[in-house]
């Protein structure tokens, strides 16, 4: 039997009566209001990034994985810190030291970007360059430096510079705190933590500044060395040379130089690129989550990324966690896995654990999970690379560290205050070693078994999975697991 359907228009609306049941219809969108709705659709990202970052006091062989990763990234990142970090990659039995250029320079088809959130120190950045024999290969075309960056004067520059009295300040400051505290903070004296300072206190100076007007800099300048000099009146400052020495670099700066949230917003929301953040230090090391005070000046945690580039956090995607296969340390501070005996020099001589920035001998001691899987609770990995497991090699036994105690208390968490790190006893699991070589396994399958369960003995204590293990310097001797 045919439906009873009548329609009328009443007030711009469709009225329709079906059975004799007024159904009224909304009236359709206009295709502004249709755009509108489709705005209100949430879209994942085309492109993000993946972020490199330490997980235990830095020294984790970053480099290498970034390096890896580099050979088919459009675009390679460094997101803070500045030339107080030290990342070595080996590549055709040649061995490179950076500091402040992404170690990702080396891929002549990539975009190197230096963020708003490193220090940088500009005599620095280019004697860097020409020490890697990087000086006319092109370099300088494929990379670009955040205008917002501030400058350290010796002298670092923000995206703030690090000038040359932020420097010889941070030499003054741990002086200091030897003679009135008997201990120091162990920094590498690159000026990084004044230069920070200068940023917060607001009163440094950034890449901008430099490039665009070199009068109001130069005021600028004169302005904050004196500021320092009150502070400290011994410090010994020329400022005349070391603003022409700036000016010196300001034409040869000038073309690095871009908007940095406009770089990296094309560069998110525009055609596929594969991205790529290298992180400095490591997240024992953070100002916030690190071992405080004995910690840098910058966020080297995943939300350094945010900050120090200017990007959304839903256009962050995997997050890999670089970890020595043991744990070293360099400077003071609170240690609970350390070996000060033969089992500590081993590891130091075996794995050469000398510091790339300071060349002062790194402590070192047995792999600390408790440690490790506080880093992921902050940063939470997607997958592990786990480095210089052929250092190992020679040892018979393996202890791991898996919990920590106070006072005969088993602690829940990672403790914020260092009394009480310094205080706690660690209980470990003993593995058994394998005692051979694996600097020649290219596969999962051809390392020992020990070596094998060593590897899934962490993966299963930190429930994230292991991507990479490392059996010596070069890119080959990288094993991928998946």
């Amino acid at each position: 039997m045919a439906s009873d359907i009548t329609t009328a228009s009443a007030n711009g609306r469709e009225s329709v009566s079906l059975n004799g049941e007024p159904v009224v219809k909304r009236p359709r969108e206009s295709a502004q209001q249709q755009q509108l709705s489709s705005l209100r659709v949430p879209k994942e990202p085309q492109n993000k990034v993946t972020v490199v970052l330490g997980a235990q006091w830095g020294d984790e062989g970053k480099g290498k994985v970034v390096d890896l990763l580099a050979m088919d990234a459009d675009i390679v990142c460094r997101c803070q810190g500045g030339n107080n970090a030290g990342h070595t990659v080996v590549v055709d039995s040649v061995e490179y030291d950076f500091h402040l250029l992404p170690s990702g320079v080396l891929n002549k088809k990539a975009l190197s970007f230096i963020g708003n959130g490193v220090v940088i120190h500009l005599p620095g950045l280019f004697e860097e360059a020409e020490k890697n024999l990087l000086k006319g290969k092109g370099w300088e075309d494929r990379l670009k430096i955040s205008d917002r960056k501030c400058v350290h004067v010796d002298c670092p520059l923000f995206p703030p510079p690090v000038f040359n009295f932020h420097q010889a300040v941070d030499g003054i400051q741990e002086q200091q705190r030897q003679q009135q505290e008997g201990k120091n903070l162990g920094t590498t004296k690159k000026g990084i933590g004044p230069a920070y300072s200068s940023k917060a206190a607001r009163n440094g100076l950034r890449i901008c500044d430099l490039v665009s007007d070199i009068k109001a800099f130069e005021d600028k300048f004169r302005m904050l060395a004196k500021h320092f000099l009150t502070m400290y009146p011994n410090l010994n400052i020329d400022i005349d040379s070391e603003l022409a020495q700036l000016k010196g670099f300001t034409e040869r700066l000038r073309p690095l130089v871009t908007d940095g949230v406009y770089f990296m917003h094309k560069a998110l929301t525009g055609p596929s690129k594969k991205i790529l953040v290298e992180g400095a230090n490591a997240a024992l090391l953070d100002i916030d989550f690190g071992t405080y005070p004995f910690v840098t000046s910058s966020n080297c945690t995943v939300g350094g990324v945010c900050t120090g580039l200017g990007v959304p956090p839903s256009y962050v995607g995997r997050v890999y966690g670089v970890v020595k296969a043991y744990t070293t340390r360099v400077g003071v501070g609170a240690f609970p896995t350390e070996q000060d005996n033969e089992t500590g020099a081993l590891l130091q001589s075996r794995g050469r654990e000398v510091g790339v920035t300071t060349g002062r001998r790194r402590r070192c001691g047995w792999l600390d999970l408790i440690l490790v899987r506080y880093a992921h609770m902050v940063n939470g990995f997607s997958a592990i690379a786990l480095t210089k497991l052929d250092i190992l090699d020679t040892l018979s036994e393996i202890k791991v560290g898996v919990s920590y105690k106070v006072d005969g208390e088993s602690l829940p968490s990672f403790p914020a205050n260092m009394d009480v790190l310094t205080r706690v006893s660690v209980e470990y699991e003993t593995l058994p070693g394998w005692c051979c070589s694996t600097e020649a396994a290219r596969s999962f399958e051809e390392l020992p078994s020990q070596a094998q369960s060593y590897v899934r003995f962490i993966e299963n204590f930190l429930q994230v999975p292991v991507k990479w293990v490392g059996v010596g310097k070069s890119r080959e001797s990288m094993i991928k697991l998946f």
